[in-house]
């Protein structure tokens, strides 16, 4: 940084008392970084979205009208797992992902990209990403040597987003029994009413009757809407195969640049 040190930030996010103000910040630090883009996106269970940062109004617009969110490789990525990502690390083999992206840098996002996922209180999930046009190798190097700052920027972005926006944090749930956990993991793992209520060796109506309390416990609409609630809360946890057999809960939920 030339003209603003890691301090200097992060003495200015402290001071700050509305959105807007973190909003210009990020284009204080895009242009200290001297890359395109600087980003915070937080995205809640039910896949409303909310953030600021440096990409054009016009990107933004078209992402959200394409419902970009449901396939993005970036928010997938970032909510299956905890460590700070390269986007091309991310699975763009399927077809939509890889026109997500053509679209992506046609409106300015970038061709390389760096993504840190943060979690919160009650289940809240946001990523904080930067992103610019190089070559792999400039890339690498650029995101060895500042590793340090991103992670400390995102944290306390994201106190701060926390701190100014609580009507956004879901409210706490309360805890599911186990044998709601082993109902609605079956769910999520893709196995059918009839095939969870003879592993679990009870009634289908003694199912349904865990499913509906759990549902009630998380604010759930219905029960795929609890299962993936209850993904998103950290109430139960299935790998990526598990995920895959019952159709990619996570990514249907949540599933930015």
């Amino acid at each position: 940084m030339r003209t603003l040190t890691l301090d200097d930030f992060l003495l200015k996010l402290d001071a700050v008392t509305a959105v807007e103000e973190i909003h210009g910040l990020t284009f204080d630090l895009r242009d200290h970084y001297r890359i395109d883009h600087v980003v915070y996106h937080w995205v809640s269970a039910e896949g409303d979205q909310y953030g600021f940062g440096t990409y054009s109004p016009k990107w933004v617009q078209h992402y959200v009208d394409k419902e970009y969110l449901r396939i993005d490789p970036v928010v997938v990525g970032c909510f299956q797992g905890a460590q700070p990502v390269n986007w091309k690390r991310l699975d763009w083999s399927s077809k939509a992902a890889r026109q997500f992206n053509l679209d992506a840098v046609a409106h300015g996002v970038g061709n390389q990209g760096y993504s840190i996922p943060l979690r919160g209180p009650n289940g809240q999930f946001a990523i904080f990403s930067l992103s610019h046009n190089c070559d792999d190798d400039v890339w690498a190097a650029f995101t060895i040597e500042h590793l340090r700052d991103f992670v400390l920027i995102a944290y306390f972005l994201n106190q701060k987003a926390l701190e100014l926006e609580k009507n956004r944090v879901p409210e706490p749930t309360r805890p599911l029994s186990p044998r709601e956990v082993d109902a609605l993991t079956f769910l999520a793992m893709g196995y059918g009413r009839a095939q969870v209520a003879e592993m679990l060796t009870i009634s289908e109506h003694t199912l349904r009757a865990y499913i509906e309390s759990a549902r009630f416990k998380l604010g759930a609409a219905n029960t795929i809407h609890a299962v993936a609630k209850a993904i998103a809360d950290g109430h139960i946890i299935i790998g990526g195969a598990a995920r895959d057999a019952a159709g990619g809960w996570p990514g249907r939920e949540i599933a930015t640049h």
